[in-house]
């Protein structure tokens, strides 16, 4: 975690406000409430995209601001604004005060406190002057080109973000972070006469660029990016009908993340709107399953040292060997059912609230050989790679598109297919788990996560998995 002092900079010393001072009128603004925060913000970010032979859009902006939260019973008070002035923030405190009931609050402890440091603290946008941004585009370009005379289109893209933080309590308690975020994407069409399929490749984490710089890193992008858009251009028609699904290790814990995951969000099942409310120690997924939530994994896409209420990410663990063992909680759903906060109390910035997400979700290895997955389906779908999805919270129902899938023929891989869907229901698809690879792993730190309108940096996973029956649409006649 970062030192205040390192952020005391942008949000005091560059302002002309008094760290004492600001701590009394937020300790004003949430007196009378159970709970609250002023989270503050520095971030700058960029993007850089080269489409067509050239760059087609730049752009870098910097935002500051506030955002203040006090907390009565299920009641929220909010008001952010972009100008960090104590008079703004007790113009603030005034408008927060209309959540107290009156009765004098029992304000909650703060958050524990934590020393360790998940990732750098480094300005990622500074690392690279921005014509070598651009080269680095222009040469990622021509070596897809050059690969194979199939491309005929590329696109490539860099963007990088740097977010500091300082949270704020009334009781003078302060804690600060700062985040660097970077990601590269490859993305390309190829075509064979009239017919033309894509492939996508992305990379990213909590670092620098220069990780991704080196030719040795995004050479097997491109690579990838190419290889499952060759794969598409020879792809079928996909079967329809129910049968045997396998899901690849890494990127199709989407699905996971999303009919699963969002239904283990606090205010969910606080609210009990939840396929998943009211089943703790129940069984809720087949023997074996197991899935968890880790903040807490070094320089990954969806790690915090802290979330956006000021409490140390953690290891939490969601489901274990199929039984339901908790759910991911901010500090207000986690006082109102009586338990701990488990650091996923996040926002997307200052102008918005924070509620129960998601950090870097996936299910923990199984036993088995992945090929054994694929033989013991013996027909039915592989699915390696998903596009969009849609996923109802209240009953768990998906709908899911794959982007990369092959037919299973007598236990063995057959081609690939073309225009997959995947649909069921996540809480009904854990039970039928028959079968869990021993490769599980993260994806490739691409993921972002959408609820409520705000988005935040997610990382998915999972190992290979076989799921004896699943609803597949496809396009075959």
């Amino acid at each position: 975690m970062s030192d205040i002092a390192s952020t005391d900079e942008l949000f005091f010393s560059r302002t002309g406000m008094d760290p004492e001072k600001v701590t009394g009128l937020v300790g004003d603004a949430l007196s009378g409430s159970d709970d609250g925060e002023l989270f503050l913000e520095y971030s700058q970010s960029e993007s850089i995209t080269f489409d067509d032979g050239r760059v087609r859009n730049a752009s870098f902006d910097t935002a500051q601001g506030f955002g203040l939260r006090a907390v009565a019973g299920e009641a929220t008070g909010y008001a952010h604004s972009t100008e960090l002035s104590e008079a703004a923030i007790a113009r603030a405190g005034e408008t927060v005060q209309a959540v107290r009931t009156g009765k004098g609050g029992t304000v909650a402890e703060p958050p524990a406190n934590t020393n360790r440091d998940l990732y750098t603290d480094t300005n990622p946008l500074g690392e690279m002057a921005f014509e070598d941004k651009v080269a680095l585009l222009e040469e990622i370009d021509a070596y897809a080109r050059a690969a194979d005379a199939r491309v005929r289109q590329v696109t490539a893209s860099l963007a990088g973000t740097w977010q500091a933080v300082q949270i704020l309590r009334g009781d003078g308690d302060r804690r600060a972070d700062v985040r660097p975020l970077v990601r590269l994407n490859v993305s390309l069409m190829v075509g064979d006469g009239d017919r033309q399929e894509t492939g996508s490749q992305g990379v990213g984490g909590r670092a620098v660029y220069d990780r991704w710089i080196d030719p040795d890193n995004w050479k097997p992008q491109v690579d990838e990016a190419l290889r499952q858009a060759l794969v598409n251009l020879e792809s079928v028609p996909a079967p329809a009908g129910e049968m045997p699904v396998v899901l690849g290790p890494g990127w199709p814990g989407v699905l996971l993340h999303e009919a699963v995951g969002h239904g283990l969000e606090g205010d969910f099942n606080r609210k009990k709107t939840s396929a998943f409310s009211n089943l703790m120690g129940e069984r809720v997924a087949a023997p074996g399953v197991t899935v968890v939530d880790d903040g807490t994994l070094p320089d990954r896409r969806g790690s915090l040292t802290i979330d956006d209420e000021g409490t140390p990410s953690a290891y939490n663990v969601l489901i274990e060997d199929g039984i339901l063992k908790g759910y991911m909680q901010d500090r207000m759903n986690a006082r109102l059912m009586g338990v701990a906060p488990t650091g996923n109390g996040r926002r997307q910035s200052f102008a918005h609230h924070p509620m129960p997400r998601m950090t870097n979700t996936y299910m923990l290895d199984g036993d088995a050989d992945p090929e054994e997955c694929i033989k013991a389906a013996k027909t039915g779908i592989y699915a390696v790679n998903f596009g969009g999805g849609q996923v109802d919270i209240t009953n768990g129902k998906f709908v899911f598109s794959c982007t990369e899938a092959y037919l299973i023929e007598d236990g063995k891989l057959g081609a690939p297919v073309k225009g997959a869907t995947l649909i069921g229901n996540g809480p009904d698809a854990l039970t039928r788990v028959k079968l869990i690879g021993n490769d599980s792993k993260l994806d490739d730190g691409i993921g972002t996560c959408g609820k409520d309108g705000q988005g935040v940096p997610v990382g998915v996973g999972q190992p290979t998995m076989l799921l004896e029956s699943l609803t597949v649409g496809g396009t075959a006649v």
